[in-house]
């Protein structure tokens, strides 16, 4: 990797990787770099692009870095990542995709993402989106996301995509057996002609499972965002989903949530708010010695916390 690529991976890790650790860099379609460890295999996929990941049992606060890098022109790339986490592990894993495009042909990213989560291990899953370059409509991120959370299993995720991809479509399917606990937590920002499409679906199974869903946005210029939830409890379950949006200058924002109950024990919410940006605290700001767009920076900096 040069210099430039470095920069690039640390918008998305927020820090450097250092040779020792457990990781897996890809980049314009092929591994450059990978180590792994007696506790954690990484091998790759015979039959279509992508990894295995194997967490054994024994792991215990560790952490796992697989980002992607895409950085040639019009290049597209589908990568199919299996996580297969024991029983009782706890890991951390810290992914997601950086495209750099200065040219009209479009470059697109498609990861397909697998969670085999056993009894009782913790997974917290880090993942961030990130687009640059000279000219726009030219970066593509996809993802389908496919959940499997055992018993007493729990799985964290957050997951951010900033300004900078122009389009993106985001599907996650979770199913949870008994005891199990999904937290996800949603960040996206869009601007100029960016569009995104979230899509939730999320089986509430086993007994005493439970989902927190907590999706945030800012949508500014012409950008378009539709988040689409369908939660069913099955079983006696809590499930909450909620949709938080700011919108500013043409964009659209659509929401649209779905609850089904199957079960007269199953407790599911939903709440939905798309909003401007408050006067009120645009002026309170203002009077403190800030300009309008440094008050409105500093609002969504706070709403997107």
């Amino acid at each position: 990797m040069n210099n430039e690529d470095k920069d690039i991976l640390f918008n998305i890790l927020n820090e450097e990787i250092d040779d020792n650790s457990v990781h897996n860099i890809r980049k314009n379609g092929k591994t450059i770099s990978r180590n792994d460890s007696d506790e954690i295999k990484i091998i790759s996929k015979k039959d279509k692009q992508g990894i295995e990941i194997f967490v054994k049992s024994s792991v215990k606060n560790q952490t796992i870095q697989v980002p992607v890098l895409l950085t040639t022109e019009g290049f597209n790339d589908t990568v199919y990542n299996d996580y297969n986490i024991e029983a009782n592990a706890e890991v951390t894993i810290v992914a997601g995709c950086a495209i750099h495009n200065d040219c009209e042909i479009t470059s697109i990213h498609s990861g397909v993402h697998k969670f085999n989560i056993g009894k009782n291990a913790k997974v917290r899953y880090i993942e961030k989106h990130y687009g640059c370059g000279q000219v726009d409509s030219n970066k593509v991120i996809n993802t389908d996301t496919i959940i499997n959370l055992s018993e007493s299993s729990s799985l964290t995720i957050e997951t951010v995509q900033i300004s900078g991809v122009d389009k993106s479509l985001r599907n996650t399917v979770a199913v949870l057996e008994m005891n199990s606990v999904l937290e996800i937590s949603e960040k996206l920002m869009t601007a100029s002609n960016d569009e995104v499409i979230s899509n939730y679906k999320i089986d509430l199974k086993g007994m005493n499972s439970k989902v927190n869903l907590i999706s945030r946005s800012i949508a500014k210029s012409n950008s378009s965002q539709n988040f689409v939830s369908e939660l069913v409890g099955n079983n006696k379950s809590f499930g909450h989903i909620e949709c938080d949006a700011i919108i500013m200058d043409n964009a659209k924002v659509s929401s649209t949530p779905k609850i089904v109950a199957k079960n007269v024990e199953a407790e599911l919410t939903h709440e939905a708010a798309i909003g401007k940006i408050s006067g009120e605290q645009i002026l309170k700001l203002e009077t403190l010695g800030l300009t309008k767009e440094e008050a409105e920076a500093e609002i969504i900096k706070g709403f997107m916390k």
